[in-house]
């Protein structure tokens, strides 16, 4: 039997802003928060380092004790920077502490800007996702991310 191709959710939009404005939404933890914390979830970023090397730590509290990584209603996320090329590429290197202290694995989440007629085509991309994370509901997420974005720079 052949290996299974890599699960990778992915989601894209055309925002009417250049590049330099949208990349200009990683170097602020409010901002980088108004986009990137989902609809319903209170979330805070610390130790932002915006930068190749760099990284942040993020938690996320859930109205629903049944939800949660790191414990009932929690997600503790800790998140590197492994490429951080202004106004083009971000590619991030996310992992959850699990419950019992260690990881649930380390997800690949990568934003793309590109340039185009009109505006930039913003898309993102998560790939070696923990099972635990719905496809469905993750590549929903990550369109209502991609509205926020555009909400707050458009």
């Amino acid at each position: 039997m052949g290996k299974q191709a890599e699960r990778v959710d992915s989601a894209s939009r055309v925002i009417l802003a250049s590049p330099s404005i949208l990349f200009r939404t990683f170097r602020d933890t409010e901002t980088l928060k108004a986009w990137r914390v989902p609809d319903g979830v209170i979330g805070s970023f610390t130790a932002l380092q915006p930068r190749t090397g760099g990284g942040y730590q993020l938690k996320l509290q859930y109205g629903d004790e049944r939800i949660g990584l790191s414990a009932p209603g929690m997600d503790l996320i800790e998140g590197r920077f492994a490429k951080f090329q202004p106004d083009e590429h971000v590619v991030e290197q996310v992992r959850f502490i699990g419950r019992d202290g260690g990881t649930a694995g380390t997800m690949k989440f990568e934003t793309l800007i590109n340039p185009v007629s009109g505006g930039t085509q913003v898309t993102l991309r998560a790939s070696a996702l923990p099972d635990a994370i719905d496809a469905k509901d993750h590549e929903d997420a990550l369109a209502a991310s991609l509205r926020r974005l555009a909400m707050l720079t458009e």
